[in-house]
């Protein structure tokens, strides 16, 4: 979640996520304004791509999906509803946003059209259900549940509905954020298993586990990018109120800091063309919506106004 990516819902589960783990996931400390970096202000006639994004709008404690895109400014208001809904991602194919909603009563998954209109909830049950990423083809999602049991990272085959279970680590393990890799032969995730919150990929053909982040600094909220290197929120050595985007190469493992800003930055997400990370930074003190282009750094502010922003993900390109 942080859950990989967190939040922090009425149910708290999503904020126990984040506080526990080696180096601290978790998203408190302080807010008060900080040194900001050069951002400009997201128009239509900035000099970055082409670019579409749904993000998570908190207001007073209720949260809904937003879209904001290069050709419209101007944030448009895509659900309502008591609660929160948010942690969306798009399909590979761009037509729908799966996303995670407590309008139920518990999380449960939904999934809506980036222009709009009715939400269809995906499965039906008491559980816990969050956190999901669509396959590169499209065709199954990974998600977290603890239906039948402890919270474990599961995938759905969108056709039949089958589930097949990946990661069970134990009865008090959180989990979070899972994200397919390019190939769609990886999910990576992040558990607070024995050891603290850390990130691990799995290896959907032999179903081997390993551990990607550095065991005395921990991380959360793992994103593939188009280039296959893993994306992370590192806040390991940093201290209470800074974390850094972190990019390594799983087979040289080279690695990559591609946020540093003197702030707690989480929530990566990458460009269909992978020259763009977007992030939400409390750099000036509420947590707001960014882009910043990879090869030198430019960056661009998007979103404005009152409210918490979060979980930005970038619509595929057609």
């Amino acid at each position: 979640m942080e859950a990989m990516g967190t939040r922090p819902p009425r149910s708290g589960l999503l904020l126990l996520a984040l506080v526990l783990g080696l180096g601290g996931c978790g998203r408190g400390g302080d807010q008060s304004r900080r040194e900001t970096p050069v951002v400009a202000a997201a128009v239509p006639g900035d000099t970055g791509s082409a670019w579409e994004l749904v993000y998570d709008l908190e207001i007073e404690g209720d949260a809904d999906l937003y879209v904001i895109s290069s050709a419209e400014a101007t944030p448009r208001r895509l659900s309502e509803s008591p609660g929160y809904d948010g942690m969306g991602r798009f399909t590979p194919d761009g037509t729908r946003i799966i996303f995670s909603s407590e309008r139920t009563g518990n999380w449960q998954l939904f999934e809506i059209a980036p222009e709009g209109g009715e939400a269809r909830r995906i499965r039906v049950n008491q559980a816990t259900e969050y956190q999901a990423d669509p396959s590169p083809d499209g065709t199954t999602l990974a998600f977290l549940t603890n239906l039948d049991g402890p919270e474990r990272l599961v995938t759905m085959d969108l056709g039949s509905g089958a589930l097949r279970e990946l990661v069970r680590h134990g009865n008090r393990t959180i989990f979070g954020n899972p994200s397919w890799s390019p190939d769609g032969g990886q999910i990576a995730f992040s558990s607070n298993w024995r050891i603290g919150h850390q990130v691990y990929v799995i290896d959907l053909g032999t179903e081997e586990v390993r551990r990607i982040s550095d065991l005395m600094s921990g991380g959360c909220e793992p994103r593939f990018m188009p280039d296959g290197r893993l994306c992370w929120v590192d806040r390991g050595h940093l201290g209470g109120s800074r974390s850094h985007l972190v990019a390594r190469d799983l087979g040289t493992g080279e690695e990559e800091v591609l946020v540093d800003w003197p702030a707690l930055n989480y929530d990566p997400a990458f460009s269909p063309d992978g020259t763009e990370i977007a992030f939400a930074s409390n750099i000036t003190g509420e947590y707001a919506i960014y882009r910043q282009r990879l090869a030198d750094g430019q960056a661009w502010r998007v979103t404005f106004g009152p409210g918490s922003a979060r979980y930005p993900d970038y619509r595929p390109t057609p």
